[in-house]
């Protein structure tokens, strides 16, 4: 359930594409949806995940600015900028403490040796920055109408891969904790 209110804005978002081919529209209904999508999280939870906030200021500030100059190139980019900035995120927390960010992040229910960690990690920042560069090629290589199939479905499709994949090297590895 997580996972589809995680991705609400964007069908939001698509369905007001697909329904007026409009990617201004588009974005300034996006803007909307995410800011309510984060303000009921933190109505619910009194909290809200870093991703939610980072994309929050990114639809701010590219929808905003694909809505004011008119130009949906500024909200093709927020994947890529999205993407990218967590592959920084996860290659920076390799150099910072001793456990990495997947290994803060899954490291209570897991046990695993220190090299697998750094390679989950690793993986990360690749597909990060690959799920980034994917998007701008599409964005800037085919119609709009493709970009935003590719942006919902194309994305997404990549992301499960990548954790089926990520699942299968896990459990060659994997060590429960009790």
């Amino acid at each position: 359930m997580k996972l589809l209110f995680d991705f609400l804005p964007i069908v939001v978002f698509f369905l007001v594409y697909k329904s007026t081919n409009d990617i201004i529209l588009a974005t300034a209904v996006l803007i909307p949806a995410t800011l309510l999508q984060v303000s009921y999280t933190w109505w619910k939870h009194r909290q809200v995940e870093k991703m939610h906030m980072v994309s929050l200021a990114l639809v701010v500030l590219l929808g905003g600015a694909t809505v004011l100059a008119g130009d949906g190139d500024f909200i093709k980019w927020k994947p890529t900028v999205v993407n990218w900035l967590f592959a920084a995120v996860f290659l920076g927390s390799q150099f910072i403490g001793s456990r990495n960010i997947i290994q803060r992040m899954m490291g209570d229910k897991l046990e695993l040796p220190h090299k697998v960690w750094r390679t989950l990690n690793l993986a990360w920042v690749g597909f990060f920055i690959l799920s980034g560069a994917a998007n701008l090629y599409v964005a800037f290589n085919f119609s709009e109408d493709i970009w935003v199939d590719f942006k919902l479905f194309g994305l997404l499709g990549m992301t499960l891969v990548f954790i089926v994949l990520q699942g299968i090297y896990l459990s060659s590895h994997l060590q429960n904790k009790e």
